[in-house]
C-alpha cells in the first residue's frame, strides 16, 4: 500500500499537538495539586488507613487554611456524623448554608445537598421536628426520592401511620410488593390503635384497607379475627384466623390457642383441639406443638399431652421438644421419680433458652419475642414465627 507524501508531512504536526496537550493537563494537574493545602492529603492517607481520629483533625487543619473547599465540609460533616458527634456535623452544615449568599456561592445542587446532610444530621440526633421541617422544604426538588425515605423513617419513629400511608405511597416504587406490605403493616398499626380504644368499626375500616393493599396480609387476618372475637362472633373469629393457612400457613402458630379458645367459647372446645392437630402435622412447628400441648393437657390430662409430645418428637426431633415431652413426664411419672425428671428437664431447659428465639430474615437480629416490624433493620413482616432451632434443622 503507498503512503501519500502529505500524510508523511502531517503525522509530525498531530504528534507535536499531543505532545504540547500533554503538556498543559501536566501543568494544569500540578497547577491544581500544589494549591490544595498539605494536610488535604494527609487526611486522605489517614482515611485509607482507617484512622478517622486523626483524619478529622487533619481536614479541620485544611478547612482553616482554605475555607472556601466546600466538598470538605460536606466529607468533615460525615465523618462527625458517622463518629456519633451530630452536634458537630450540624454546626458544619448550618455553617455551609448560613454562607449561600456570600461572596462563595452554592449551586443549587450544593444548597440541596448540604440541606439533606443537615436533615440527617437531626434525624441521627433524635431531634426529628428539625429533620421533618428539612425533608419537607426538600419534597418536589432533586432530592424528592431521599427525602421521602427519611420522612417515612420519621413518621415510623414517630407512630404517624397515616402521614407514614402518604409518604410510602408517594415513593415511585409503590406498587413493588415489599412496599404493599409496609403500607398494610400502617392500616394495621391503625387499625390496632382503633381497637384499643373501643372503636370497632373504624378498626375494620383499617383491616379492609389492609387486605386491599395486601390481601396476603397475616396481621390483618389476625386483627379481623380478634375484633370478631370480642364482639361476640366466635365461628367469624374462627374463620378469619382459618384464612391463614391459605396466605402463609407458618403465622398459624400466631393464632393457635385463640382458636382453641373462640372454640370453647363456642361450645365446640375439641373441635377445635382436632383443628390444630391438624395444622401441627400439615405445618409443624415449634410454637404450635407447644400450643396443641397446653390445649391437650387441659382438655384430656397429663397422658394425652405426654402421647402427644411423644409422637411429634419421633416426627421432628427437637431440644424444645424434648423439652416438652420431660414437662409432660413430670405429670405422669410415679413421685419417686419426679425430682430425677425435674432435674433432667431444667438442664434441658438451660440449654432451649439459647435456641427459642425469633430470627429476622433480613439482618438476623434474634430476640425472645415475636416482632412484626425488626427493631434492629425496621424490616416488616422479617420475623417468622419459628424457633432458630428450627432454622438450623431446616435444610
Amino acid at each position: 500500500m503507498e503512503i501519500e507524501l502529505w500524510w508523511l508531512l502531517v503525522l509530525p504536526v498531530f504528534f507535536a499537538f499531543g505532545w504540547i496537550a500533554a503538556r498543559i493537563d501536566l501543568k494544569h494537574l500540578l497547577r491544581e495539586s500544589r494549591a490544595l493545602p498539605r494536610s488535604y492529603f494527609k487526611g486522605l492517607n489517614f482515611l485509607l488507613n482507617e484512622q478517622p481520629d486523626k483524619a478529622i483533625e487533619a481536614f479541620l487543619e485544611a478547612a482553616r487554611v482554605d475555607p472556601e473547599t466546600i466538598e470538605l465540609h460536606f466529607a468533615l460533616g460525615n465523618l462527625f456524623r458517622r463518629r456519633g458527634e451530630t452536634d458537630r456535623a450540624i454546626r458544619v452544615h448550618q455553617n455551609l448554608i448560613d454562607r449561600d449568599g456570600t461572596n462563595t456561592q452554592l449551586s443549587d445542587e450544593q444548597r440541596l445537598h448540604a440541606l439533606s446532610e443537615l436533615g440527617q444530621d437531626y434525624l441521627k440526633a433524635g431531634l426529628l421536628d428539625r429533620a421533618e421541617e428539612i425533608f419537607v422544604k426538600l419534597r418536589g426538588t432533586a432530592r424528592d426520592e431521599e427525602a421521602l425515605k427519611n420522612l417515612l423513617e420519621i413518621y415510623q419513629q414517630e407512630k404517624e401511620w397515616g402521614k407514614a400511608i402518604t409518604v410510602a405511597e408517594a415513593m415511585p416504587n409503590h406498587s413493588d410488593h415489599l412496599w404493599q406490605k409496609a403500607i398494610a403493616e400502617f392500616y394495621c398499626e391503625l387499625a390496632s390503635s382503633e381497637m384499643l380504644h373501643g372503636r370497632g368499626a373504624e378498626a375494620r375500616e383499617r383491616i379492609e384497607q389492609a387486605l386491599a393493599v395486601n390481601r396476603k396480609c397475616v396481621r390483618a387476618a389476625i386483627l379481623l379475627g380478634d375484633l370478631e372475637q370480642s364482639e361476640g362472633r366466635f365461628d367469624a373469629a374462627i374463620e378469619a384466623w382459618k384464612r391463614i393457612e391459605q396466605q402463609t400457613p407458618v403465622y398459624l402458630a400466631l393464632v393457635a390457642e385463640k382458636l382453641v379458645q373462640a372454640h370453647r367459647q363456642a361450645g365446640r372446645e375439641e373441635q377445635g383441639i382436632q383443628l390444630l392437630r391438624g395444622y401441627l402435622e400439615r405445618h409443624p412447628s415449634l410454637d404450635m406443638l407447644d400450643a396443641v400441648f397446653q390445649a391437650e393437657l387441659k382438655g384430656s390430662g397429663p397422658e394425652a399431652a405426654y402421647k402427644l409430645v411423644r409422637e411429634e418428637l419421633r416426627r421432628n426431633p427437637t431440644l424444645l421438644g424434648l423439652d416438652k415431652l420431660l414437662e409432660a413426664q413430670v405429670l405422669v411419672a410415679p413421685p419417686e421419680r419426679r425430682a430425677d425428671l425435674e432435674l433432667i428437664k431444667n438442664l434441658i431447659h438451660q440449654h432451649t433458652r439459647r435456641v427459642a428465639r425469633y430470627r429476622c430474615d433480613n439482618c438476623g437480629f434474634k430476640a425472645r419475642q415475636f416482632h412484626w416490624r425488626c427493631p434492629a433493620c425496621g424490616g416488616w413482616e422479617t420475623y417468622p414465627p419459628k424457633r432458630t432451632e428450627e432454622f438450623d434443622l431446616s435444610p
